[in-house]
């Protein structure tokens, strides 16, 4: 598998600097290529949506109509959420539906973005993650009305961003 994406990544990259364009290879892409390459060694593939127990069906139904295109990766992470799911207080278990409902509503585009920033908001200290918390507490105790004048303002935070 490794040997298919230097290929792909080598002949990306000849290509740039032969034409002298710059070359991005984004996590999503470099997933779509590995999504699709049948790895011969690869474990059982994981189940179909039909396939799923009645209590995993209950827990990822936000995720119902798109499970069997989802990366294997998604799968497994989603079926880990599901075995937990049972273990969880109802405070949990009702934070997970939620994200899981909104999480599928999103577009492949803002999914990637919330990954990015996700990444970006854990690389910070410690220090600059209770800041940022705070502020969006304040943020979320606002009027809808007046958070809708900070979001059209340009007066943002760019670490939010």
């Amino acid at each position: 598998m490794y040997q298919f994406l230097t290929i792909i990544i080598m002949t990306c990259t000849s290509f740039a600097f032969a034409s002298e364009l710059p070359i991005q290879v984004s996590r999503a892409d470099i997933g779509s290529i590995s999504s699709s390459y049948t790895d011969t060694n690869a474990t059982a593939p994981l189940p179909a949506w039909s396939q799923l127990t009645d209590e995993e069906r209950k827990v990822l139904a936000p995720l119902g109509a798109e499970w069997d295109a989802l990366r294997p990766w998604q799968k497994e992470k989603m079926l880990d959420i599901a075995k937990d799911y049972p273990k969880m207080d109802s405070q949990k278990q009702h934070r997970v539906q939620k994200r899981l409902n909104s999480w599928s509503r999103m577009t492949p585009y803002e999914r990637e973005n919330a990954r990015v920033r996700y990444q970006k908001f854990y690389s910070l200290s410690p220090e600059k993650q209770d800041s940022l918390r705070k502020k969006w507490a304040e943020y979320e105790k606002l009027h809808a009305s007046e958070r809708e004048k900070l979001r059209q303002s340009n007066d943002y935070d760019p670490e939010l961003e």
